[in-house]
């Protein structure tokens, strides 16, 4: 279990959104603290330029606990990243709007120019689609780690809990038992592998493809398939 991996069952998302959140968070903690040691004025409509971008004390520090809970969400996992990004993404997109009706005006308390406004709009936009990525979406694969917090494959999933319904009302004959109680130990031992951190990317592969289902059966039958 890495530091950039929430779950012993590696995935691929988490990565994106806990490294993504985390860079952003960084180009926010250096802005804020570059001004706040600028000691600039903190409502004054006429921010200083830093890192391309103008900015006020308050600014400044908005920026600072901003990048302190991106940070701690990209710490926090990657649900909890992806779930940020998509709050802080209409934030921006919200702050940059709101910001461009009031330029050169007394109400500009965050002293936004123009490159502030596209700024914001932008990264917002990233902000949202960083958040989204591999979780909301219309055809998310079996492995995802969202498969069911998106629903998505609902279908598929309604189609396999009938399945098993279905198959669990006919008898199981004595070789059908051996063979998924065999099932059930490989892919106890994958799981402990994964656990462990000596899995094979097979074993890897096929314990998130089964951790996309919930019941025993569905699991089985997915690690089987795999």
């Amino acid at each position: 279990m890495g530091i950039l991996h929430p779950t012993p069952a590696r995935h691929r998302v988490h990565t994106v959104h806990r490294v993504s959140i985390a860079a952003l968070g960084v180009f926010l903690l250096v802005f804020g603290v570059l001004g706040l040691t600028q000691r600039l004025a903190f409502l004054s409509a006429q921010g200083a330029i830093v890192m391309g971008l103008s900015t006020n004390g308050l600014l400044a520090t908005i920026s600072v606990l901003v990048a302190l809970v991106l940070l701690a969400a990209a710490v926090r996992g990657g649900p909890t990243a992806s779930a940020a990004g998509i709050v802080f993404g209409v934030l921006f997109i919200a702050s940059g709007l709101a910001n461009m009706l009031v330029l050169g005006s007394g109400l500009n308390m965050l002293a936004f120019r123009l490159a502030n406004v596209i700024f914001s709009l932008v990264v917002g936009m990233a902000l949202l689609f960083i958040g989204a990525y591999g979780r909301i979406s219309g055809g998310l694969p079996p492995d995802s780690p969202y498969y069911r917090a998106g629903g998505s494959g609902g279908g598929s999933a309604g189609g396999s809990a009938g399945g098993s319904a279905g198959g669990s009302a006919l008898p199981r004959t004595a070789a059908e038992r051996v063979t998924d109680a065999a099932a059930d130990r490989d892919l106890a031992d994958a799981e402990r592998a994964v656990a462990q951190g000596y899995a094979s990317p097979e074993q890897a592969a096929g314990v998130r493809r089964a951790a996309a289902f919930r019941t025993p059966e569905d699991r089985r039958r997915a690690w089987q398939t795999f």
